[in-house]
Formats: C-alpha cells, sequence, structure tokens
C-alpha cells in the first residue's frame, strides 16, 4: 500500500476532526467538505469507512516521528 505523505494526513486528519466536532453541534447532515474530507482520509488509508480511516490515520501518524522544528538563525 502506498504510504501517503504525513503532513497531507494530518492536515486532512485535523480539519475533518474539527469540522465534525462544530457541524455535530448544530447540524445533523455532514456537510460537503465533510464529505470530501471523509472520502479524502478513506482514499489515503485504503478503507471504506470514515471512522476505519480515521483509526488508520493515527497509526500512520504515529508511526512517523515528527519532524524537528528548524532552528532559528541566530
Amino acid at each position: 500500500m502506498l504510504m501517503p505523505h504525513p503532513g497531507f494526513l494530518r492536515a486532512i486528519v485535523d480539519e475533518y476532526e474539527a469540522l465534525s466536532a462544530e457541524e455535530a453541534a448544530r447540524v445533523s447532515e455532514p456537510s460537503p467538505r465533510a464529505r470530501d474530507l471523509a472520502y479524502a482520509l478513506c482514499v489515503s488509508t485504503g478503507t471504506r469507512d470514515v471512522r476505519v480511516a480515521l483509526k488508520a490515520a493515527r497509526r500512520l501518524l504515529a508511526a512517523v516521528p515528527e519532524p524537528q522544528r528548524a532552528r532559528s538563525a541566530e
């Protein structure tokens, strides 16, 4: 299986979770953007259910070390 770029995967996980939490408080149906993010998560992780995709994405991201922050030039 191809491994999605961690930066891309982190961005869609973060955006999906934020949007889902926001929509859960006020809307009963996911927005088109939430559906697009769910689809991207499923495609990126090779799954068909967004809950499984989120678990897979978190597992993949946990296996990738956090990038070291660039030291500022002094």
